[in-house]
């Protein structure tokens, strides 16, 4: 078997809410935006999941890019039977608009190891305050 990773029919990620938050003085003065995002991970596969970390690309406005991986989803390796689901909720800072894409990982029950994509999202300032 490779090492490259699989995606699961019906193994999906989902954006579920976006909110900005202006954070004031609790944010640093370079990145005032706080984006609160809600995300869904679900298990329509015939196959039980445990989600072991994540990987996500955040494109700034102004050419920079962020690159975060690591261990778990917010401190949890979830397990996943068919028809179940896991949801949380997490925040990135920003001083300008953004492009948000990512993707978890884990392995099924057969020890494969497999990949559910989150759908690019963009991270956008109201109005006047870019």
């Amino acid at each position: 078997m490779s090492g490259c990773s699989q995606t699961l029919p019906g193994l999906t990620a989902r954006l579920d809410k976006l909110v900005y938050h202006h954070g004031g003085a609790s944010l640093p003065t370079d990145k005032p935006h706080a984006f609160v995002y809600f995300i869904t991970i679900r298990n329509g596969s015939e196959h039980t999941v445990t989600l072991l970390g994540r990987k996500w690309v955040i494109e700034h406005a102004d050419g920079s890019r962020l690159v975060i991986e690591g261990d778990k989803i917010v401190g949890e390796a979830p397990r996943l039977t068919p028809g179940e689901q896991f949801s949380y909720n997490s925040y990135h800072v920003a001083g300008c608009d953004a492009r948000a894409c990512g993707c978890f990982h884990g392995v099924d029950e057969l020890g494969r190891k497999i990949h559910v994509p989150l759908p690019p999202f963009s991270l956008s300032l109201p109005c006047g305050l870019d």
